[in-house]
């Protein structure tokens, strides 16, 4: 039987990029100015007001002429919600139709959140006891074991892929490829980080957060100018 392995992170690298708060500065100016160069100096005081005034005002499309591509490995439960995301998004995930899986499984840590108190809509989670924890490892890790055997068992007779992978379950990670623009991924972080700035109540899952929070640090780093203004304006995006 092969051993499983068990993770309680995600991990997220940028791959490539091409993503400057430049960018959304001259495509703004198109309207106004009509064609410039792109090499040219721009002062930094007029680049932070203009790019407020476009997420103040909500002149989102300049946004849109940027990209970044991410690899993202996590359990499948954490892309099922990614997928909600669409609009300026594009994905290509790996496939259990075509390769064997690999026999990595999530299993919260101690620091998870487990119990949910409150009516929908109006909840929290706080901290489980040591006990739940204890129930949540110890049920994680027996259903991933018994699953992958059984997985394993089905290729070993000459099942097809993409018939084995049913026993499986939404804990196993996959790896994917998601691109998106600046605008794009605003939305997506309004949507699925908590932060004291924003303006509108977020409740993501911690998992899909965990996420969140490593792509807000990688974008923060290629555009601060527009990063600061996403938070400066409740983190509202454009």
């Amino acid at each position: 039987m092969t051993d499983i392995t068990l993770r309680s992170d995600v991990s997220v690298e940028l791959v490539k990029h091409n993503a400057c708060d430049s960018d959304v500065l001259w495509a703004a100016r198109v309207s106004t100015v009509g064609q410039r160069s792109f090499t040219e100096d721009v002062e930094e005081s007029r680049e932070k007001g203009l790019i407020n005034y476009l997420i103040r005002d909500r002149h989102g499309s300049p946004f849109e002429h940027t990209s970044m591509t991410f690899l993202i490995s996590a359990p499948i439960f954490v892309f099922r919600e990614f997928m909600r995301h669409r609009v300026g998004w594009s994905y290509n995930e790996e496939s259990g139709r075509y390769k064997e899986l690999e026999p990595v499984f999530y299993v919260p840590g101690e620091d998870r959140r487990l119990v949910q108190e409150g009516k929908p809509g109006r909840y929290e989670f706080v901290q489980g006891t040591l006990e739940q924890y204890g129930v949540v490892r110890t049920n994680l890790t027996s259903v991933s074991e018994d699953a992958y055997y059984c997985y394993q068992g089905m290729l070993a007779a000459g099942v097809a892929r993409e018939v084995a992978r049913m026993c499986l379950p939404l804990n196993i990670y996959s790896s994917m490829y998601a691109t998106c623009n600046a605008r794009s991924l605003m939305h997506f972080l309004g949507l699925r980080t908590t932060h004291a700035d924003a303006v509108v109540p977020s409740f993501p899952q911690r998992e899909i957060e965990m996420v969140g929070e490593q792509m807000e640090a990688l974008w923060a780093e290629l555009m601060p100018i527009t990063y600061a203004a996403f938070g400066a304006n409740g983190r509202v995006a454009p």
